[in-house]
């Protein structure tokens, strides 16, 4: 449960830099921001992998280009989902989807090089 939370958490942050960075990512408040870092946990986790196994021969054919735009696609539909928070195009979705996955990337990495380790 609190590695479920420290996810949520780290989407939620990750979501936060998004929107201050990326041109037409828009999120209302602080609560919107913690219920799409849950929407979006959602749907990359149910949607996403149902729109990976449909679009892989196009995923295939751009050299796996078109994943980008699969994370973007799952980006605005959680948006879509959450009122408050709003994508202005698919190329906002995108740029948002890969900030998301970078910054939540990079903190993950951080937080498991500053634990110690055992032995």
């Amino acid at each position: 449960m609190a590695r479920f939370l420290l996810h949520w958490l780290i989407i939620a942050v990750a979501l936060g830099i998004a929107a201050r960075i990326v041109p037409g990512v828009q999120i209302a408040s602080g609560g919107v921001l913690v219920g799409a870092a849950l929407v979006l946990g959602f749907v990359n986790a149910i949607v996403r992998p149902i729109l990976v196994v449909l679009t892989l021969p196009l995923t295939i054919l751009t050299l796996g280009l078109f994943y980008l735009v699969v994370n973007g696609i799952a980006f605005g539909i959680a948006a879509a989902i959450v009122p408050g928070f709003s994508v202005a195009s698919l190329g906002s979705a995108v740029l948002g989807a890969l900030v998301v996955a970078v910054v939540s990337s990079l903190v993950s990495w951080l937080m498991r090089a500053s634990q110690p380790r055992d032995g």
